[in-house]
C-alpha cells in the first residue's frame, strides 16, 4: 500500500535525479523545472499509468528488503544484548544494527532496484515491455554484472542511512516519550508515524548525494531510451560520476530530486516504522494470550 501511494513522487524524483541540465524554467533544453510542471509534463505526454512506472520491481523491492532489513535488524541487536554488555536499546547500537541490516538487505535487492530504475526512467515509446522483457534483454546485452550497477555508492549511503533512520528514530521516539508521554495506544501510534517520518527526513536528507550517484549508475547502457529527456552522459564508475556532477552541475547537482525524495521518505518511513511498532505489539499481545491460557 505505501509503495503504490509514493510511486508517482519516485518516478519524478528519479527523472530529476538524471536529468543533466538545472532543474529551471530558465535552462534551455531542461525537460523539468519543478514538481507541478513534471506531474503535468509526464501526463501529458505518456499518461497516468507513467508515474506508476516500474510499480511492480518496486513492490518486489519494498517487500524483499523491508523483510531482509528488519529481520537482520532483530536478530543482530539480540545478538548484541546476548553477547555484549551494551544496551540494544541504546541509538549507538541502533545505528550500528540498522546499518549492518540495511547492507544485507541492499545486496539481497540490487538487482530489483536496478529494474526498477530502468522501468521509471524510461518514456515512450518504452524500451522495456515488461519485467521479463527488461531483464532477459539486460542480460543478454549488458551481462549479468549490470543487475548490480551502482551497489557501491548503495552500500556506502545505505549503511548510514539506515542506522541514522534507526538511531533518530529511537531517539525522537524516547525525547517524544518524556516531553508528551502518549495517551493510550492511539497516541502511541501518532508518535510512531511522526518520529518515523522525521527520522526517514533527516536520514534521507543528509546521504540523499549518494543516491542520485546510484541512479546514474544504474541507467549506464541505457542511453538510449534517455535520449528524449535531453543530455546524456557516461560515468566510468563513482568517483568519475561524482567528478563530472560536480564539475558540470556544482554542489546543487547532488540534491536534484531531494524535495519529490523528502516527501516520500516522510511518508514511506512513517509508515513502514508505524506498521512495525504495531505488528510487533500485535505479536506480544497474541504472546501474552497464548502465555495465560
Amino acid at each position: 500500500v505505501t509503495r503504490v501511494l509514493v510511486s508517482p513522487l519516485d518516478v519524478i524524483k528519479i527523472r530529476f535525479q538524471l536529468q543533466i541540465e538545472q532543474l529551471s524554467s530558465r535552462t534551455p533544453g531542461a525537460k523539468y523545472h519543478g514538481i507541478l510542471q513534471a506531474v503535468q509534463r509526464i501526463f501529458q505526454e505518456e499518461g497516468l499509468g507513467a508515474f506508476w512506472k516500474g510499480h511492480v520491481p518496486a513492490q518486489f523491492l519494498s517487500v524483499g528488503y523491508g523483510a531482509v532489513q528488519f529481520m537482520a535488524f532483530e536478530s543482530l541487536t539480540k545478538l548484541v544484548h546476548n553477547v555484549t554488555s551494551y544496551n540494544a536499546r541504546d541509538s549507538f547500537v541502533h545505528f550500528i544494527c540498522g546499518g549492518l541490516a540495511a547492507c544485507t538487505a541492499t545486496v539481497a535487492v540490487q538487482p530489483v532496484d536496478t529494474l526498477r530504475t530502468r522501468f521509471a526512467a524510461q518514456g515512450e515509446p518504452k524500451v522495456y515491455h515488461n519485467l521479463r522483457h527488461a531483464v532477459v534483454t539486460m542480460y543478454q546485452t549488458e551481462g549479468p554484472r549490470t543487475f548490480y550497477r551502482g551497489l557501491t555508492p548503495t552500500i556506502i549511503a545505505i549503511f548510514p542511512y539506515a542506522g541514522l533512520q534507526f538511531s533518530f528514530y529511537n531517539t525522537l521516539k524516547q525525547l517524544s516519550e518524556w516531553m508528551i508521554p502518549a495517551e493510550g495506544k492511539e497516541g502511541g501510534n501518532v508518535k510512531n508515524l511522526v518520529c518515523g517520518s522525521c527520522a526517514g527526513i533527516i536520514s534521507k536528507t543528509l546521504t540523499y548525494p549518494f543516491d542520485l550517484i546510484k541512479k546514474r549508475l544504474q541507467v549506464g547502457g541505457f542511453e538510449r531510451a534517455r535520449a528524449a529527456f535531453g543530455q546524456v552522459r557516461m560515468y566510468r564508475g563513482l568517483l568519475d560520476c561524482l567528478r563530472q556532477v560536480m564539475r558540470e552541475e556544482g554542489l546543487g547537482g547532488f540534491f536534484k530530486g531531494l524535495s519529490p525524495s523528502l516527501l516520500k521518505a516522510a511518508v514511506s518511513t512513517g509508515l513502514v516504522f508505524f506498521s512495525y511498532e504495531l505488528f510487533c505489539s500485535l505479536l506480544c499481545a497474541l504472546k501474552n494470550t497464548d502465555s495465560t491460557k
